[in-house]
């Protein structure tokens, strides 16, 4: 398993002010979601982090090698969920956070995102953060470790989850539930739905340009 994870990096501009970390679904990788930097056209200089996954065996796919950012034993992704597999991407994703951080990137000034698995690992990961970071962008994911929690900080990064109410990988329900006990633990959670399924539309892309820009605004304040 990695101990460092490779990534594809674009930046929209010279001396990048803020840095976006994306992270892919499953069995994809980083060029899955490299178009992001392009497609939603933020009006400032921007480092775009697009890591690739380790690759490992996933159970519910009959145990191929794939990259993942943690294992899937069931359909129902309450259930048995690789809880250490989990907490090693978080550690890793963590990592690339303070390396922007150490390359005079703001904490601030760093927002951390990711579709389904990425998401699940995206939202693990930006709760933990210290020091905080600017927010969080789920799309098509869902809290992991419901029972695990923690309570919501003072300034705990916004959240934003937005989510095909067609899914039939991650069930809307099983978002909706994981918004209700994040909203619970004291987070601040903005959440939208569209009509598609496990995908991205074009108007997930419109809000999620929106969100970002007001929070890369606000953390200049």
């Amino acid at each position: 398993m990695a101990d460092k994870l490779d990534a594809i990096v674009v930046e929209t501009g010279p001396d990048p002010e803020a840095c976006v970390i994306w992270l892919h679904g499953l069995g994809a990788d980083g060029h899955d979601f490299e178009p992001f930097a392009y497609q939603l056209k933020l009006p400032a200089a921007i480092r775009y982090v697009f890591p690739h996954a380790p690759i490992q065996p996933v159970t519910i796919n009959g145990g191929l090698r794939m990259r993942a950012w943690y294992d899937i034993v069931s359909p129902n992704l309450w259930q048995q969920v690789d809880k250490a597999g989990i907490r090693r991407s978080q550690g890793l994703v963590t990592a690339l956070i303070e390396e922007q951080i150490a390359s005079d990137i703001a904490p601030g000034r760093i927002l951390v995102g990711g579709f389904s698995q990425g998401g699940v690992i995206a939202l693990e990961t930006g709760i933990r953060s210290d020091p905080l970071i600017a927010g969080i962008v789920v799309l098509s994911g869902y809290v992991a470790l419901p029972d695990e929690l923690p309570e919501a900080p003072a300034s705990a990064p916004p959240i934003l989850m937005l989510h095909g109410r067609d899914d039939s990988i991650v069930p809307l329900s099983l978002a909706e539930q994981s918004q209700v006990r994040l909203v619970s633990k004291g987070y601040q959670v903005s959440g939208q739905t569209f009509p598609v399924g496990h995908s991205v539309s074009p108007e997930e892309i419109v809000v999620l340009r929106r969100w970002l820009w007001e929070r890369l605004n606000q953390s200049k304040d």
